[in-house]
């Protein structure tokens, strides 16, 4: 088990600093705040439905 959420936490954490390389990128303030809202709400739909 601990496997297992060790491959996750590092998975999360490669994309949280894609997610971070990308929004370097984005200068629009509402276009950022709606992707953040935007991926937060899926990733806990994500999470939630295993």
């Amino acid at each position: 088990m601990v496997k297992y959420m060790k491959r996750v936490l590092g998975f999360m954490l490669f994309f949280i600093a894609i997610g971070m390389i990308i929004m370097l990128f984005i200068t629009n303030g509402f276009l950022a705040i709606f992707l953040i809202a935007l991926f937060l709400i899926l990733g806990y739909n994500l999470f939630t439905s295993c």
